[in-house]
C-alpha cells in the first residue's frame, strides 16, 4: 500500500466515524462518541561551533506528528492512528520515515469475552517474555497486527490467545527496491493464563494467583544460520506467582526466553547460540506511613528482537527496563543505567544480576520530626553486576550502583522543598567509569493559587569522565495558561560548555503550544527505564498537542 493510499484509507475511516459521532451528539448516554488527539513535535536545527559534536541533518529540520481517533459505541470500539515523520527528529530510529497508518483496530468486549482485530498492544507478566507498547519519547511502537481473544470466568480464570506480526519502524515487513525480501516479517503466537486461587476458594482480604504464558516466535532466517542449527521458530515460556495480603505484596516470575543467537564468528561457527532466561522477585509492604519494595532480577541473553539483523532501538519484543531510581533532574540523568541483556558486541557479556531497594516513610503532621506539615523521606539503593559465569548466579564485574536519599517538606503554606543526594557508579556514554556525587535542591513557592515559581539548583562532583557539572532552572507558572522557564547545565570540569535552554508554553482548554530554544548535549533520553541515544544539537523546538 502506497503512502497516498494509506492517507486516503485513514480519511475514509475518520470521516464516517466523525459523522456518526456528530449524529449521536458525542456523548456515551446518547450512543456513540468520538475521542481523539493530535501531537506535533518539530525542531529546526542550527550550526553551533560551541556545542561539541553538534549535528545538523539534511534540510536542518525534523518533525514527528501523531493523529489518533477512537470511536466508542456500546461494546464496540474502533480506532486508528496516523503517524508522519518529515523526517524523523534527530535521535529517533532511522526506520521511522514518511507517512504511516500505524494503528487500525476494532474491538468488542462484554463481561466475559473480548475480541480484537487489527493492531493492539499486550504484555505477558512483567514483560520479560513479551511486551508490545508505544512510547513516543523513545520512538517505540511495536504493535501487533493480528487478532486477540480474551476470556474471563468469574474472575477465577482469565485467558488470552493472540497472533500477529509486530511492527518494526514504519512497517510490519520490508521489501528492498529490487523486490527481494530483506525482512519478511516476524510472526508471534501466544497464550497467557491466570488462575486466581483466592477467588476460587473464596478468600477475603487475600489475593493469590498462579499465572503462565507460552510464546512462539517465527522469523525467516538465512540459510547459513539454519546450517548452524539455528531454528526460525523459537518458543519461550514464563511462570508467575502473585500474592497480596494486609499491605504485603510478593511476586515471583521465572522466564525461559527460548533460543537466542547473535553474530559472533569463531573457528567453529559464525553465530553464537544461547538460551535466554530470567528470574524476577518482588517483595513489598505499605502501611502506617511506611513503604518498602525490594526487587531482585537476574537475566541472561534476554534481548528479544523482532528482526535479528536490525540494530535500531525500537527493535524489541520484550521489556527489560533498568530497575533503579528513575530521575527527572538534569544531572542525575547524565549517565543513566542501561541494563545488560546479553551482548556479543566487543566482548561476551551474558547478562546481569542485581536488585533495588526502595524505602519511603511519611512522618506525620504534628510528630517530632514531621513538624506542623509532615515530611517524606525516601531511600533508594540499586546495584547490578555482570554475570560472572554463564548459567549461574555468580556475580562478575560491577555494572552500576546508585544510592540516593530524598527529603520532601512543605515548609510553609507557600513554600515546598525537595532535597536529594545521590551517589552513582557506572559507565558514561563514552565508556568511562565514573563515580559521581550529586546534590539537588528543588524549591516551589506559590505567591497565589495561580502564580508560582520553581527553582532547581544542582551540582555533580566527579574525578572521572567529564568531571564536575552544575545546573540550574527557574520556572514561572501563571496557571492555567502560561508557563516560562530558563535553564543551564554547565560542565566546568573539562569542556567548559553551557547547555542552555529557554522556553514558554500556552494552554487553552485542551490545546497546548510550547516553544523552546537551546543547546542539547549528546547523551541518552530515557522513559520508564528504557533509553535511546541522541546526538548533540542546537535549535528551536515547537510542540503542539490537542485532544477532542
Amino acid at each position: 500500500m502506497t503512502r497516498k493510499n494509506i492517507l486516503i484509507a485513514a480519511l475514509a475511516l475518520i470521516i464516517p466515524i466523525a459523522a456518526s459521532a456528530q449524529q449521536f451528539g458525542g456523548t456515551a448516554d446518547q450512543g456513540g462518541y468520538l475521542t481523539g488527539s493530535f501531537e506535533n513535535n518539530s525542531i529546526y536545527y542550527l550550526e553551533d561551533a560551541q556545542n561539541p559534536g553538534c549535528y545538523v541533518p539534511d534540510g536542518s529540520f525534523g518533525s514527528n506528528s501523531y493523529l489518533k481517533a477512537d470511536y466508542y459505541k456500546g461494546n464496540l470500539v474502533a480506532g486508528l492512528q496516523v503517524e508522519s515523520y518529515q523526517p524523523a527528529l534527530v535521535g529517533y530510529p532511522l526506520n521511522l520515515e514518511g507517512n504511516k497508518l500505524s494503528n487500525f483496530y476494532m474491538s468488542w468486549t462484554d463481561d466475559d469475552f473480548s475480541l480484537t482485530a487489527g493492531t493492539f498492544y499486550d504484555q505477558f507478566g512483567s514483560g520479560l517474555l513479551f511486551r508490545t507498547y508505544a512510547d513516543r519519547t523513545l520512538g517505540i511502537n511495536n504493535a501487533l497486527l493480528g487478532a486477540r481473544l480474551a476470556y474471563n470466568y468469574k474472575d477465577i480464570l482469565a485467558a488470552r490467545i493472540l497472533w500477529g506480526m509486530p511492527r518494526l519502524g514504519s512497517d510490519w515487513k520490508s521489501v528492498s527496491d529490487r523486490g527481494v525480501v530483506e525482512w519478511a516479517g516476524t510472526q508471534v503466537r501466544g497464550v497467557d493464563v491466570s488462575l486466581s486461587l483466592s477467588s476460587l476458594l473464596g478468600w477475603q482480604g487475600t489475593m493469590l494467583a498462579v499465572e503462565g504464558s507460552l510464546l512462539s516466535r517465527y522469523e525467516q532466517i538465512k540459510y547459513d544460520m539454519e546450517e548452524e542449527g539455528i531454528s526460525p521458530t523459537t518458543t519461550g515460556w514464563s511462570g508467575r506467582l502473585n500474592f497480596e495480603k494486609s499491605g504485603f505484596v510478593a511476586k515471583a516470575e521465572w522466564v525461559n526466553g527460548g533460543q537466542w543467537f547473535g553474530y559472533y564468528p569463531t573457528d567453529e561457527a559464525d553465530y553464537l547460540k544461547r538460551n535466554g532466561n530470567a528470574q524476577l522477585l518482588e517483595l513489598g509492604y505499605s502501611g502506617g506511613g511506611l513503604g518498602a519494595n525490594l526487587t531482585l532480577r537476574r537475566m541472561e541473553w534476554m534481548g528479544s528482537k523482532i528482526n535479528y539483523a536490525s540494530v535500531e532501538s525500537n527493535n524489541t519484543l520484550n521489556y527489560t527496563p533498568a530497575l533503579c531510581a528513575q530521575y527527572s533532574y538534569m544531572l542525575t540523568n547524565l549517565n543513566p543505567y542501561i541494563p545488560e541483556v546479553g551482548s556479543t558486541d566487543g566482548h561476551l557479556t551474558s547478562g546481569e544480576i542485581g536488585g533495588q531497594l526502595d524505602v519511603y516513610y511519611n512522618f506525620r503532621r504534628g510528630s517530632a520530626i514531621g513538624g506542623k506539615r509532615g515530611m517524606k523521606v525516601n531511600l533508594n539503593v540499586s546495584t547490578y553486576y555482570a554475570i560472572g559465569e554463564e548459567g549461574t548466579a555468580q556475580m562478575g564485574e560491577l555494572l552500576w550502583r546508585n544510592v540516593n536519599v530524598g527529603v520532601e517538606k512543605q515548609v510553609s503554606r507557600k513554600l515546598k522543598m525537595q532535597l536529594l543526594w545521590a551517589l552513582q557508579q557506572g559507565e558514561d556514554m563514552y565508556h568511562n567509569w565514573c563515580l559521581s556525587n550529586i546534590v539537588v535542591a528543588d524549591l516551589l513557592y506559590k505567591f497565589t493559587p495561580k502564580f508560582s515559581t520553581r527553582a532547581e539548583l544542582q551540582y555533580l562532583s566527579s574525578a572521572d569522565g567529564m568531571k564536575d557539572w552544575m545546573a540550574g532552572l527557574v520556572e514561572v507558572n501563571m496557571a492555567p495558561k502560561w508557563s516560562v522557564f530558563v535553564s543551564d547545565m554547565y560542565n566546568h570540569g573539562t569542556s567548559k560548555v553551557h547547555y542552555y535552554s529557554v522556553g514558554a508554553s500556552y494552554t487553552a482548554s485542551r490545546t497546548r503550544i510550547a516553544f523552546s530554544y537551546g543547546r542539547n548535549r549528546s547523551g541518552m533520553v530515557c522513559s520508564g527505564g528504557v533509553c535511546r541515544t541522541v546526538k548533540a544539537f542546537t535549535g528551536g523546538n515547537l510542540t503542539i498537542s490537542t485532544s477532542f
